[in-house]
């Protein structure tokens, strides 16, 4: 079985977003020093990427809207938009869990769930995401998008690495 993995950033606050959607604060805290390049070596390690129609459009419209980041990725863009597919990005209105419960059993590497928080949610209540890598930006939005939803229940964590730099922390855990 694939592995799924959430490889994402939050405010220190744990936000993914601001109230408005935005996140023009991903970055260090040090404008003249580079970030650290956590993604590199997990993007390696994936080839198949889940999002919600809020992230594609972000990213298409702000992120990298000159060129598709994911290129070579097979991509699950989970909406009610009726869209046309394409060899990599893959319109669905398939739930979140039934989308990667199918995808979980079908061979190749770990499942990268990219965001956002109608995503991650009910991945994390239904205890479908394997490996939490989550990169903590040193700034607190004080309100936005969380990115833990209050589920009332508990799901136990174990570290299996930290990495920092230019003040940003990511924290690489595994469920116990």
């Amino acid at each position: 079985m694939r592995n799924t993995a959430l490889f994402i950033a939050m405010s220190l606050d744990g936000y993914l977003a601001d109230a408005q959607g935005g996140v023009s604060w991903l970055q260090g805290q040090d404008a003249g020093e580079e970030a650290p390049d956590f993604y590199s070596a997990f993007f390696h390690t994936v080839d198949t990427v889940v999002m919600g129609w809020n992230t594609y459009h972000q990213v298409v419209t702000e992120l990298s809207p000159e060129q598709w980041p994911y290129t070579g990725l097979k991509t699950w863009v989970i909406t009610h938009r009726d869209l046309p597919s394409t060899e990599e990005i893959h319109f669905t209105a398939e739930s979140p869990c039934a989308l990667v419960q199918r995808l979980r059993v079908e061979t190749g590497k770990a499942i990268w769930i990219c965001g956002g928080a109608g995503i991650v949610h009910p991945l994390i209540d239904e205890d479908l995401i394997d490996t939490y890598a989550i990169s903590i930006i040193p700034t607190l939005l004080g309100s936005g998008i969380p990115l833990f939803p209050s589920s009332g229940r508990e799901h136990p964590l174990k570290l299996l690495r930290s990495q920092s730099g230019n003040g940003i922390t990511e924290l690489t855990y595994t469920r116990r």
